[in-house]
């Protein structure tokens, strides 16, 4: 499970770096999500397949999860 954990509220999904249904490693960059003026980088917990869960510029808020590595 990937979540956007922040200490703000909500953020914007601002960019997918892996693709939907890609094979991703421990650590590779997955998406940046953008909180008020900070854009947070998620990164992969795991290696495995990428399913998004949400889209670029969905609003997200604190603990969403936002795609899922299996």
């Amino acid at each position: 499970m990937i979540s956007a954990d922040n200490p703000e509220s909500e953020g914007t999904l601002a960019t997918w770096f892996a693709e939907d249904g890609s094979n991703v490693a421990e650590g590779d960059l997955l998406a940046e999500v953008a909180v008020d003026k900070v854009d947070m980088e998620i990164v992969a917990a795991s290696a495995g397949i990428l399913t998004h869960a949400v889209e670029e510029g969905a609003v997200v808020v604190q603990g969403a999860v936002i795609g899922t590595i299996s």
